[in-house]
């Protein structure tokens, strides 16, 4: 390799997953090397425009922090577009875009109610109120940030993962911080921890991974010193979860918690 050879390296430590082929076109900004770390996929970009003289790494392989993955001879190439350029990031649909995050959007739209059509007409049929109804109507809009949105129900080992996000979704606790009358005070003090039982999820029953969602918004309270209020519609205890070692179901530290916030 010449001297004005244009070498890639790693920023961390992990495990190629993705990797560009030899002779590639590639173009200032194009992901060249795709690593995981921590469960995390790290996109590595090449700074000049030219041609892939040389590939030091292959997929699977653990690479160390400063290491060479990618060898690029600079080269003036008119024909390097978006269009015919090697670039190892995730296709994008101009009209609709990046697939990796149009599938994220979805899966949170898998909770919402306007998603759950059969789920929120009986709760209306029945002249009830979706839980996400009574916490949008609390908090000023567009301020909530919910924790574990993603959270399922802990019963892999009886039920389908597809089953169990589309039937549980957010294991039937939702909860966040948002604002409460910021009008009329200082965002900092209308800063509130919301919760509420999901009561068209497994009978808002208290689950696994409700329980830790609950255990972490108490902590956050307690080190912000935020007021809670919490929407205790359930059908208490949950009986069906499998995921995990347990007897009463009573090893948390959910009422503990609560109640040493009073």
């Amino acid at each position: 390799m010449t001297q004005d050879v244009f070498l890639v390296r790693s920023p961390l430590q992990g495990t190629v997953v993705k990797v560009v082929r030899v002779g590639a076109e590639v173009r200032s900004g194009a992901v060249v090397v795709v690593l995981e770390s921590m469960k995390m996929e790290h996109d590595v970009t090449v700074e000049v425009t030219g041609r892939v003289s040389h590939v030091g790494v292959e997929i699977g392989q653990s690479v160390r922090e400063g290491e060479d993955l990618v060898a690029v001879q600079p080269e003036a190439l008119p024909s390097v577009d978006r269009a015919s350029s090697e670039d190892l990031r995730s296709p994008v649909d101009e009209s609709r875009g990046r697939q990796d995050l149009l599938d994220v959007v979805n899966r949170h739209d898998k909770g919402m109610d306007a998603t759950r059509v059969d789920a929120t007409r009986r709760r209306h049929e029945a002249g009830r109120r979706t839980a996400r109804e009574n916490v949008a109507d609390l908090l000023d809009e567009d301020s909530f940030v919910e924790y574990g949105p993603l959270v399922i129900a802990a019963q892999r080992r009886r039920r389908s993962i597809e089953d169990l996000i589309d039937s549980t979704p957010a294991d039937g606790l939702i909860g966040g911080i948002g604002r409460v009358n910021g009008a009329l005070f200082d965002a900092d003090v209308a800063r509130t921890v919301v919760m509420s039982y999901d009561y068209a999820v497994l009978a808002g029953t208290q689950g696994t991974q409700n329980h830790r969602k609950k255990d972490r918004l108490f902590d956050v309270a307690e080190r912000l010193r935020l007021p809670i209020v919490f929407f205790a519609e359930g059908g208490g205890g949950r009986p069906g979860d499998t995921d995990g070692i347990g007897v009463s179901g009573l090893d948390c530290w959910a009422f503990h918690d609560f109640a040493r916030l009073s």
